[in-house]
């Protein structure tokens, strides 16, 4: 029976369904319906915005560390229930169920870690050049904040946000994308419940991507937002940056990614192959973090390449619920999209890595596929070599199970294709050579970057986030990313009972420059 979910203002559902209606099918199992939305529009984002702003104040005041508390209950509540959510996820859409559990365990550990950040929340005392003069600084929070996320990480990054906005004071309209809004909705249960969160604290809503940012828009204006965070893709990273920019806010944007993996001579060539593997195809390419492009050094790429075939041939594809490396696409919009970059495949290139291209079906089969390839949205592995710099498939995101190869001679152009696209996510290096390993750390674009391990796989206490096309600076999880929903706040306390004035009434000593031994 099919889930109903609606926005959530100030602790209540909103009635009816203003910006329509939306029926969510299991991608892997569309004949199966899972959730049935009631969309919100302009006005229903612009209320959820009054309601955090009203709320935020108390929020504040609430003494930091009983917000760190909360948190820390918020986490053992997601603990309890952390198989009934991963099926969610894997249900509405079509995650493998190992990977799901992986998520909510990432909610868990965002959780512990930031649960005694409330007792954590450091300023300084700062000594004055003055006597009887005191100087401190604070950590405020941003106010209200607005969060937009993407779907193919439906609970775990939208915790990476949530968590340490609302330690640090912070209120919060979380906007998740609305075809993942089963997963959400059951998200927001566990934060409210766990955490005991005063309504306006926490509000929900589900919307379209024309009516979000409308309503951002409005809010912005009406002075109801102070902070934005969006993990989306770089177009329309581009554009919020753009709005926020107008009111002299800097969003925290987590954006798209083309990330390189460079194999040098001395690497180890079976784990870079299960790197690959996983980093590439692992939620059927549909990861920030996924794999792009193999820079492979010229005298190993025949036998990787070999290995890689041979491995994403024999990898398990299919059925979410059961074990395989991936399964469906998230939904028919990516379904579509991606159909458009399989079109990117050229004459000079060389596909591997499974027994046909495009849709799994009857007429177009996998070998060893888990389950009924006809009743979902599943999609064959494709490895593509030959790819050039000036390719498409080489200068853009391709979000799906799509992995581009290219050779290199020597290390500066190992690292110059790893950077020519513009994006700056993550990326990795399979190699046993030290000196490699420093001069592709200082090289790269990346913000994240990986030796002999894949291009996926954030900790909850590392700073997430990149540059270029991936991002404008801003970083997440762990302690960096207080930055992004505090701001500094300094203090002077004179209590001399004079008027002092700095950098003018300073006492000097008097030295003797003119000694000499």
């Amino acid at each position: 029976m099919a889930r109903s979910v609606a926005s959530i203002v100030a602790g209540h559902p909103v009635a009816g369904a203003p910006g329509g209606t939306l029926q969510r099918p299991n991608p892997g199992r569309t004949a199966e319906l899972v959730t049935e939305v009631s969309l919100g529009d302009v006005s229903t984002f612009v209320e959820a915005a009054k309601a955090a702003k009203a709320a935020q104040r108390s929020w504040a005041d609430t003494p930091a560390p009983v917000r760190g508390s909360a948190i820390g209950k918020i986490g053992r509540l997601v603990e309890a229930n952390k198989d009934r959510l991963a099926r969610i996820v894997t249900e509405e859409i079509g995650k493998p169920l190992a990977e799901a559990l992986g998520e909510v365990q990432e909610i868990i550990d965002t959780c512990d870690f930031f649960l005694g950040e409330g007792r954590r929340l450091y300023g300084q005392t700062v000594p004055s050049e003055m006597p009887d003069k005191q100087l401190f600084t604070f950590r405020n929070p941003m106010g209200a904040v607005a969060v937009i996320t993407a779907g193919n990480f439906p609970v775990a990054v939208p915790s990476w946000y949530l968590v340490p906005a609302l330690v640090t004071g912070n209120t919060v309209v979380w906007k998740p994308a609305e075809y993942a809004a089963a997963s959400a909705k059951a998200l927001f249960e566990l934060f409210v419940h766990g955490g005991g969160l005063p309504d306006g604290v926490l509000n929900l809503v589900l919307a379209d991507g024309e009516q979000t940012y409308a309503g951002l828009e409005a809010s912005l204006e009406a002075g109801l937002v102070d902070k934005v965070g969006f993990t989306g893709s770089t177009a329309v990273g581009r554009k919020i940056g753009a709005l926020c920019g107008s009111h002299l806010q800097t969003p925290c944007l987590e954006l798209g990614g083309k990330n390189p993996q460079v194999v040098t001579p001395s690497a180890q060539l079976d784990l870079a192959v299960e790197g690959a593997l996983f980093s590439g195809f692992g939620t059927a390419g549909q990861r920030c973090t996924s794999l792009g492009t193999l820079v492979v050094h010229e005298s190993v790429h025949e036998d990787f390449l070999a290995r890689f075939d041979a491995a994403s041939r024999a990898a398990r594809i299919g059925d979410a619920f059961e074990d395989v490396l991936y399964g469906p696409m998230l939904d028919e919009r990516f379904a579509r999209r991606y159909e458009t970059f399989l079109g990117w495949i050229r004459d000079h290139h060389r596909t591997y890595g499974s027994d046909g291209v495009g849709r799994i079906t009857a007429h177009n089969p996998r070998k060893g596929f888990v389950g009924d390839p006809e009743a979902g949205m599943f999609y064959h592995p494709v490895i593509v070599d030959g790819v050039r710099r000036d390719d498409d498939l080489f200068r853009t995101e391709t979000f799906g199970p799509i992995v581009s190869v290219t050779t290199y001679r020597d290390f500066d152009e190992a690292l110059d294709l790893a950077n020519a696209h513009g994006y700056g996510l993550s990326a990795a290096i399979y190699t046993t050579d030290p000196h490699e390993v420093w001069t592709f750390r200082r090289g790269i674009s990346a913000g994240m970057v990986s030796v002999n391990n894949t291009t996926s796989g954030a900790e909850a206490h590392l700073p997430f986030g990149g540059n270029g096309k991936s991002g404008n600076g801003s970083r997440q999880s762990g302690q960096w990313v207080l930055d992004q929903f505090t701001r500094w706040q300094s203090m002077n306390w004179d209590h001399s009972g004079r008027l002092q004035k700095a950098q003018m009434d300073v006492a000097m000593l008097e030295p003797d420059m003119s000694f000499r031994l």
